[in-house]
């Protein structure tokens, strides 16, 4: 079972930054999960919500700002390239998850794709593109499928959407696993890898251990070291 980093070793240090990355690499995790949004000129930056509001006190949204304005509002922001440099000299793996929905659209998409590309990623390191959105997921596989890709699944996805994703790996949140511990068994028979986000808790990582887990996503990469 690997263990990711959630938006780095978030537990001990702020999500998606270089420290939180540094200090994942510390805590022996196998790779890196973070978010991708784009700035009004096209930078892809790693951010989870909408709004700057929660991290950085700013009203303004990633979406509407150019990103000097971003970087000046909250310095400590890593761009896609920024994250892909820490990832590729560590040798980690890197799990990116597109944020939907958005302005732009599969614009995020592009560009990730592109930069992956054109730097050669998965020459040097194993990522996967990651999402909620099922069109996002199968826009990917279309456009560029020597690219893993792993559909994100909530309480509110259905079955069929499942079953026929073109993704690689499957990911269910620990709630869901929780309740419905056949799921993985269900995943793993259509042929799919399974990762599952966000598990912090002793007696949950022990489960998903049991149940064959492929990717553990986790804020605490020591501590999950500890149960492998």
């Amino acid at each position: 079972m690997f263990i990711y980093a959630h938006r780095g070793a978030s537990a001990d240090y702020p999500e998606m930054t270089e420290a939180a990355y540094r200090g994942a690499i510390e805590q022996g995790a196998d790779g890196f999960e973070c978010d991708l949004r784009l700035s009004r000129d096209e930078v892809p930056v790693l951010w989870h919500n909408a709004s700057m509001l929660e991290r950085a006190g700013n009203t303004g949204l990633i979406a509407e700002m150019k990103f000097a304005d971003i970087k000046r509002a909250y310095p400590q922001i890593l761009t896609l390239d920024e994250f892909l440099d820490i990832a590729v000299a560590a040798k980690k793996l890197v799990l990116i998850e597109t944020k939907h929905p958005v302005i732009t659209g599969n614009r995020v998409e592009e560009i990730a794709i592109s930069t992956i590309r054109d730097r050669k990623i998965l020459e040097q390191i194993h990522v996967s593109l990651m999402s909620f959105s099922w069109s996002a997921i199968e826009k990917v596989h279309r456009s560029a499928p020597e690219i893993h890709t792993t559909y994100l699944a909530s309480y509110r996805t259905l079955w069929p959407q499942v079953r026929f994703s073109s993704a690689k790996a499957i990911g269910p949140g620990i709630n869901e696993v929780r309740h419905r511990p056949e799921l993985i068994s269900k995943i793993r028979n259509l042929g799919k890898e399974v990762s599952v986000w966000t598990v912090d808790d002793a007696a949950d990582i022990e489960l998903c251990k049991e149940l064959g887990v492929d990717n553990l996503i986790t804020n605490t990469p020591a501590h999950a070291r500890t149960f492998l």
